[in-house]
């Protein structure tokens, strides 16, 4: 099945991280590939699995704080993996899998938590859980908006020289003071190998040029355009 040409697409742990559908930005990704017909498959890797580290792109989803940890746990034992994300592959983190690959994460009684440490990034519980739909402006040339659906209460908080994904113009994002220096609320956070946000929906079916960024990040191919007429219509609602 698998070929030199074939796009793999790691879905990291679905059993453990699977609590808001964000399986689904798998299907996003290889979908889009094959209407350009470029060869996709997706690779399910759940909590019995050794993980393979030849995936170019994977993904985690969002969690209750007992699979976070115990995710986050499974991540380190894995450090094959843990160097891929790290050197090679691009990654898509959401929520719960954003916190994991911060530095460390805390709950309400103050104990902390190691992350993977992939990204300088903090996490702990704000005074009331962030529910409702997000609109931010995407830093990524020629996204656009994002939007989603958040459901948290954890802050995020990121190092000096990291850069959040967007910059929130309604809702909650990271939370407040979340982005060293910033006159702004911002949204998950970018760099050029992770892209971690707390927008479910799935993410990548609500913002596909978000999609088609981060397959060009992970093909290194310029993407031809794709005219989807609903997809445009389903924007549209959200903005």
């Amino acid at each position: 099945m698998s070929g030199e040409s074939t796009v793999a697409i790691g879905l990291l742990l679905p059993d453990v991280l699977g609590t808001y559908s964000d399986a689904g930005n798998a299907t996003i990704l290889a979908q889009r590939l094959r209407w350009r017909g470029i060869a996709a498959e997706i690779r399910t890797i759940t909590a019995r699995d050794v993980p393979p580290t030849s995936c170019a792109l994977y993904l985690l989803g969002g969690g209750e704080d007992t699979a976070q940890l115990f995710a986050a746990d499974w991540l380190r034992r894995h450090d094959q993996l843990r160097r891929t994300l790290e050197t090679r592959a691009v990654t898509l983190a959401v929520c719960a899998g954003l916190q994991i690959l911060g530095r460390s994460m805390s709950d309400s009684k103050g104990q902390h938590y190691p992350g993977l440490g992939l990204l300088d990034i903090t996490t702990a519980p704000g005074r009331r859980r962030a529910v409702g739909e997000v609109v931010a402006t995407c830093a990524v040339p020629g996204v656009g908006s994002l939007t989603g659906f958040e459901n948290h209460r954890g802050v995020t908080t990121l190092g000096p020289g990291l850069t959040a994904l967007g910059r929130v113009l309604s809702g909650t994002g990271n939370g407040p003071g979340n982005s060293h220096g910033a006159r702004y609320r911002g949204e998950g956070v970018l760099t050029e190998r992770i892209i971690g946000t707390y927008l479910h929906g799935p993410v990548l079916a609500r913002n596909p040029a978000l999609a088609d960024h981060i397959l060009h990040q992970a093909t290194g191919q310029t993407l031809p355009p794709l005219d989807l007429p609903d997809q445009a219509a389903l924007r549209h609602t959200y903005l």
